[in-house]
């Protein structure tokens, strides 16, 4: 939780955070695709006001739940509630009953999907100052940014050389605690200098990965044919973490950024960051000879806590 308790400063209108949400990640930055911004909430009523804000990585249901017995006034996800777009939104149905519970409690939710994945900083920022990388540059720059600051994904320099095995287990104690943890493709002996990470789902870069002259490449949701092909074309090693692992510490950077404008207006808002694990993942077993089964420990559950290196 950040913000001051029983602050005498006035409470923001809806329609100023949600304006304020939108200067840090204009919609229009997002892709044509894309379903950002306002999903449900009031901005046009004078009397909506905000003193809480919950951000997490998905809109599903017991992030609802948890932001409904917070008493937050908005929440703000990463990932849209109806990317590809809806005929309903009954009760009856998972994200209608999202709606449904958002609206009743006088909860609006707002979407900073892939306008905040090319942000500067942006989710892949978040990132790797989660791994304690120094960025280099974008790996996709954004045309449209005469600084280049902007754009998707970054290349990074680690802040000592590691070989692949140590690389490997570095980012799974510094992400979230998933089922998934980090798996990693390459020879475990190769010394890695420069990462290239992508937050969320990368397995589409992995021309400009190898363009960027990286060693190695952090994302999510590799799968087997892309990986092979890679691995074939350069000795470019991949790491394989969890989606919401990669993206989760935006969540708190993005809060953080909330705050910076909350401070300079002098509101009374204080901002919170979920630390539910909604990865869909809730268990793992890492294949093993039939003498070893017994010894196994690699079993993670989504009960734990997400803070990374929390003890199983």
């Amino acid at each position: 939780m950040r913000g001051a308790e029983g602050s005498l400063s006035p409470v923001p209108a809806l329609s100023d955070v949600i304006a304020a949400l939108d200067a840090l990640w204009p919609r229009e930055r997002a892709e044509q695709w894309d379903a950002v911004g306002t999903v449900c909430g009031d901005a046009g009523n004078p009397e909506a006001t905000v003193e809480r804000v919950l951000f997490a990585v998905d809109p599903v249901q017991e992030i609802a739940d948890e932001a409904v017995a917070l008493g937050a006034q908005l929440l703000v996800t990463h990932h849209p509630l109806y990317l590809r777009g809806t005929t309903t939104v009954a009760a009856d149905t998972f994200k209608g009953r999202v709606v449904h519970t958002l609206i009743r409690h006088g909860v609006a939710l707002h979407v900073a999907h892939t306008n905040a994945d090319t942000a500067d900083p942006g989710v892949s920022d978040a990132l790797a100052g989660a791994l304690d990388l120094r960025v280099l540059r974008p790996l996709v720059p954004d045309p449209a940014d005469a600084a280049g600051r902007r754009g998707l994904g970054r290349v990074c320099e680690l802040p000592r050389p590691m070989r692949l095995s140590e690389l490997t287990e570095w980012a799974a104690r510094r992400l979230p605690v998933t089922a998934q943890g980090v798996r990693a493709a390459g020879d475990p002996d190769r010394e890695i200098r420069t990462l290239a990470v992508c937050g969320g789902s990368g397995d589409g870069l992995f021309e400009q990965v190898r363009a960027s002259g990286a060693d190695a490449y952090l994302t999510s949701d590799l799968r087997h044919h892309p990986v092979s092909e890679a691995r074939e074309h350069s000795p470019l090693a991949l790491l394989d973490a969890a989606h919401f692992a990669t993206e989760w510490p935006w969540c708190e950077q993005a809060a953080a950024q909330l705050d910076e404008v909350s401070d300079r207006h002098g509101w009374g808002l204080r901002t919170h960051v979920s630390r539910r694990v909604t990865d869909p993942w809730t268990a793992h077993a890492a294949s093993c000879a039939p003498s070893d089964a017994a010894h196994s420990d690699s079993d993670r559950s989504a009960d734990h806590d997400i803070t990374p290196g929390a003890p199983n």
